[in-house]
């Protein structure tokens, strides 16, 4: 399906110490990983996903799990750094879908499932996002599944300049400020999802 639209995979591995070989050696534009990989079966997959973009802050992975786990959404994405998706593998079957959120993480975005997020949002045990209009809400979930503001303005069926000024209120809601250390978007979907 990737080499269809236009992808040149690099290669194909099945274990959790050919994946953290195969990503330190390519760096890849993007990765898909699925979160069990043996020899454990249990998060191989995720660890080593985990573990080299530790060393390698923004190299672009997409993670396939079978279910939602809370804390593999949260550890994903709790260095900010962007480039990250998270997916269930029923996604997969839908081609535009799954390309749509392989070239979102390959470009640097997120790409977060729906489900996912929902789950999140759900176990969080305080509203930091009290503040918010309805309307903030539904712009800042589109944010946390990894649409742009142009993407955004085309599902809402208003402007982008009106994406922009939604999200200017965000930020501005939530207390984050401009900086050249971080990405205001990263910081509002960890809030959003309910990340420290």
């Amino acid at each position: 399906m990737l080499a269809a639209h236009g992808f040149d995979v690099v290669e194909a591995v099945g274990t959790g110490p050919e994946l953290e070989r195969a990503l330190r050696s390519h760096r890849p534009d993007v990765s898909v990983v699925d979160v069990r990989m043996p020899p454990t079966l249990t998060d191989e997959g995720l660890q080593v996903s985990l573990a080299v973009r530790r060393d390698l802050p923004g190299l672009p992975i997409l993670v396939l799990s079978q279910h939602v786990e809370q804390l593999y959404a949260r550890e994903l994405l709790a260095d900010g750094a962007g480039a990250i998706g998270y997916l269930l593998k029923d996604r997969v079957f839908n081609a535009d879908q799954f390309i749509d959120a392989v070239r979102r993480v390959a470009d640097g975005g997120t790409a977060m499932d729906p489900e996912v997020i929902a789950k999140l949002v759900a176990g969080n045990a305080s509203d930091p996002l009290a503040t918010l209009t309805p309307r903030e809400r539904e712009v800042l979930g589109l944010m946390a599944e990894g649409c742009s503001n142009a993407a955004i303005a085309g599902r809402l069926h208003f402007s982008e300049g009106a994406v922009g000024k939604h999200t200017a209120n965000i930020f501005a809601k939530l207390g984050i400020v401009a900086s050249d250390d971080t990405n205001r978007r990263v910081l509002a979907v960890l809030t959003y999802l309910g990340s420290p």
